[in-house]
């Protein structure tokens, strides 16, 4: 069953306690935080806060994604806010090892994203040590942004090694995700979507979450 994350930096920010509900309505898995820190990004983009707002609000996943340098200065702080998963970019981190050993020092589910540049060998010597990758589909840093489809055949690389390897693992795609691309990420190998203005922008969430889903289902990796 393909799982769907809802990335709140696409949210209408003034009214974000009533799209939360509209979220669980729509029968959304998880909510995808995006953490920007302007240095390994170039761009700011929430912060411990919203996690700790709206973690009272609702029993739903916190799915965090950390686009910041050196992120385990930082997962005490999303951990104690409410963070149930927490992604940190292999290209961010000095040890990789010691930063999923961090995460699970505070009980959560560790995820690694690599940018559309950066090989799977970047982060195949923790594969056994998390729960989730992200593969992200555009340059991180901004929504909006179009699928940069020469990433897909790395999809598909990595679910055949999860599946050499009889390994548990998500692989969540992140970038551009909404009805009409998710079918491709799909057959290529991911069961976890992080989708923005594809859930916020034309038609309901209710609308939007359905369709990505139904393409999602019919076109999963076999």
């Amino acid at each position: 069953m393909p799982k769907i994350s809802a990335s709140l930096m696409s949210a209408d920010y003034t009214n974000l306690v009533e799209q939360v509900k509209l979220l669980e309505k729509a029968g959304i898995d998880m909510l995808h935080f995006d953490i920007m820190d302007g240095i390994f990004v170039p761009n700011f983009a929430m912060t411990q806060l919203e996690v700790k707002a709206l973690r009272p609000l609702t029993k739903l996943p916190f799915d965090v994604h950390l686009m910041i340098k050196e992120p385990i200065k930082h997962i005490k702080l999303f951990s104690e806010a409410g963070a149930d998963i927490i992604t940190v970019h292999a290209e961010a981190c000095a040890d990789l090892a010691e930063t999923i050993q961090e995460i699970k020092k505070y009980g959560k589910k560790a995820g690694v994203a690599i940018n559309p540049d950066t090989p799977i060998q970047k982060m195949q010597s923790v594969l056994d040590k998390i729960d989730m990758v992200i593969i992200m589909t555009v340059n991180p840093g901004f929504g909006g942004q179009k699928c940069i489809e020469s990433v897909l055949p790395k999809i598909k690389e990595l679910r055949e090694i999860i599946k050499k390897n009889n390994l548990n693992i998500d692989i969540e795609v992140d970038g551009d995700v909404k009805e009409d691309t998710v079918s491709k990420m799909a057959e290529n190998g991911a069961n976890l979507f992080a989708s923005g203005t594809g859930i916020f922008k034309g038609n309901t969430i209710e609308e939007n979450v359905k369709k990505i889903r139904e393409n999602a289902e019919s076109n999963l990796y076999k």
